[in-house]
């Protein structure tokens, strides 16, 4: 009796270590944006929710908060240097971290979000230097130059992919030639393996892991390529072309009933692909130029696909498995979509926040409200944590009661 005691405790601190470092991920889960809030309020008050707090003080930036040890980790520039601001979370500030010179100009500030593993962060400058640091002690434990360690060239806006931890393995696409994407160790940077890809620059995409039964994929969008790896050795799968203007694909894929759904801006559109079993090739299931959504994302739910466009200005809804479109509207400015329990959240480039319920419809506004703090552009995503709305705007990142 004892020892199946002593062997279930073993088991239950195990699989609480193992929880607890499990690593964050921009968007969420699996990236998708889709996030857990109990007792979600059915609407907001007619001047929107209530505000809990908001820092002013973030540095000029575009990422989003991370969360992990009752932690908020958000970064920002301050004359050109990237710092890691770390909040508790009551939004009390309590120190910053320097990890690198930042991107100063084209939209000047801090770009990926922060992956947090345990005591450990993963974090990507604009100027393409890939840093592990301790956010406890400050300590950079290794640093890559993707220039020099691996041959890639910076792009227009600077790099903006947020670091994929997985396991042991740390993913990234510097773009290079013959390093196009890389897995590397994630406790001392060492290469594990390489892949050439299809050669092309990186294109701003934080990539997507995709689990098969018989394999995993690394799924991503590169210049005018979307390519899929086997994560065990980094070979190439499939490639589908799927450029737009300027090669600017922000968006991380989404997998959803065996299908990968791409979705970029610039009047390319969106396209599903349906994978074979073994992930290893590619159908065309439908594509569509209408909703061509810059870097704000999606959202599938109940067979429905949601987003805004770029150059298709407004917001649409489009049946997923056929690729018919249900309806498009004008009522809110492009921008950033996610998900608080049953409902979206809408963040618009013109600083509207709407509270919407998923409607093949039409868009069913719930609430809405303008965003009062912060200056610059309204680009990066909000996200949902505790049951607390946190949206990052320029210098400020401000926290919203949006549970009761």
């Amino acid at each position: 009796m004892r020892n199946r005691l002593t062997t279930l405790l073993f088991c239950v601190l195990f699989s609480l270590s193992a929880l607890a470092q499990q690593p964050t991920q921009w968007r969420g889960e699996n990236s998708e944006a889709k996030y857990p809030a109990p007792n979600l309020l059915a609407s907001w008050p007619a001047d929107g929710p209530e505000v809990l707090w908001h820092y002013d003080a973030l540095g000029t930036g575009y990422s989003t908060p991370a969360f992990a040890n009752s932690k908020i980790y958000c970064t920002g520039m301050e004359d050109e240097m990237g710092y890691l601001n770390i909040f508790d979370e009551k939004g009390n500030f309590e120190k910053k971290v320097q990890y690198g010179k930042e991107f100063e100009v084209s939209y000047p500030g801090a770009r990926p979000t922060p992956t947090i593993v345990g005591d450990l962060v993963y974090i990507s400058t604009g100027y393409g230097e890939l840093v592990c640091l301790n956010w406890q002690t400050g300590k950079i434990l290794w640093n890559k130059e993707l220039g020099a360690d691996f041959g890639a060239e910076n792009i227009r806006f600077g790099f903006t992919e947020s670091v994929v931890v997985d396991g042991e393995k740390v993913y990234f696409t510097p773009g290079g030639k013959e390093y196009n994407v890389v897995a590397l160790n994630r406790m001392n940077g060492d290469l594990i393996w390489k892949s050439a890809g299809k050669g092309q620059l990186s294109a701003y995409c934080t990539p997507k892991l995709v689990k098969l039964p018989q394999r995993q994929l690394l799924v991503t969008h590169t210049g005018d390529q979307i390519i899929a790896v086997d994560t065990e050795d980094g070979k190439l799968l499939w490639n589908y072309p799927f450029p737009n203007q300027y090669n600017i694909h922000p968006n991380t894929p989404i997998f959803e009933d065996g299908a990968l759904f791409f979705i970029t801006g610039y009047g390319q559109g969106c396209v599903k692909l349906a994978l074979n079993e073994d992930g290893s090739a590619i159908t065309k299931v439908w594509s569509t130029e209408k909703m061509d959504n810059q870097m704000g994302g999606a959202e599938i739910v109940d067979g429905y696909v949601y987003a805004s466009g770029h150059k298709s200005r407004g917001w649409f809804c489009f049946d997923y498995t056929t690729g018919q479109e249900m309806w498009n509207s004008k009522e809110i400015g492009n921008g950033a979509i996610i998900m608080a329990a049953d409902k979206f959240i809408i963040y618009s480039d013109r600083g509207e926040l709407a509270l919407v319920n998923p409607n093949p419809e039409k868009l069913d506004i719930v609430s809405a409200t303008k965003v009062q703090y912060g200056t610059a552009q309204h680009w990066a995503h909000p996200v949902v944590h505790n049951g607390v709305l946190y949206v990052r705007h320029g210098k400020s990142l401000i926290a919203y009661k949006i549970s009761a």
